[in-house]
């Protein structure tokens, strides 16, 4: 079951009827889901606008995990997901999806809402390893909310083989001197 704060389309009620509450200010988006306009927006309901996208083979990673652990202010245009069960998936994802088919360790992952998202540390380091501007700044962001995961993202890369991870390391710790500069000012 999920949460009694989140409409889905044709579930309580019908896409005309959540588009008129929207109109009236009654319920603002949330993701692939719906909300009331007065409720807190939470990781968890975050996460569960997810619920019907993502089921329980699919995780969220990159920039759709950093807007669960509120690094990012808005949901990304197309969620980055993988998988997260170690049996290969038959079923094509939804093209508003990107898909990544490598599986994701149970260990990297958090269950959030009742969906399954990457850890801020794992999210961190995936962000970091990307490198463009987009996922830069969505790192500098998750950093920014959760402090201590940029530091454990720099010692999970460290004790690992992973492409791209010198590049990763370096935007890490520029992250954290950065936080640290911020602290002592």
């Amino acid at each position: 079951m999920g949460s009694p704060f989140l409409y889905f389309a044709d579930d309580r009620l019908s896409s005309a009827e959540l588009t008129a509450a929207c109109l009236d200010g009654h319920l603002v988006s949330l993701g692939d889901a719906y909300m009331p306009a007065d409720a807190v927006e939470t990781r968890a309901l975050r996460a569960g606008s997810l619920a019907r996208t993502l089921g329980d083979t699919l995780a969220a990673t990159h920039l759709t995990a950093a807007w669960i652990h509120g690094g990012l202010p808005a949901p990304p245009v197309r969620h980055t997901v993988q998988r997260a069960v170690p049996r290969r998936l038959h079923v094509v994802p939804h093209r508003q999806l990107v898909y990544r088919d490598l599986a994701v360790a149970a260990e990297d992952l958090q269950l959030i809402g009742g969906v399954l998202v990457t850890n801020p540390e794992r999210t961190l380091a995936d962000l970091a390893r990307v490198g463009d501007a987009e996922h830069t700044r969505a790192a500098h962001l998750l950093a920014g909310a959760d402090q201590d995961a940029a530091s454990r993202a720099i010692a999970r890369l460290e004790t690992g083989v992973l492409p791209h991870k010198r590049a990763a390391l370096g935007c890490l710790r520029e992250i954290v001197a950065g936080l640290q500069e911020d602290v002592t000012r």
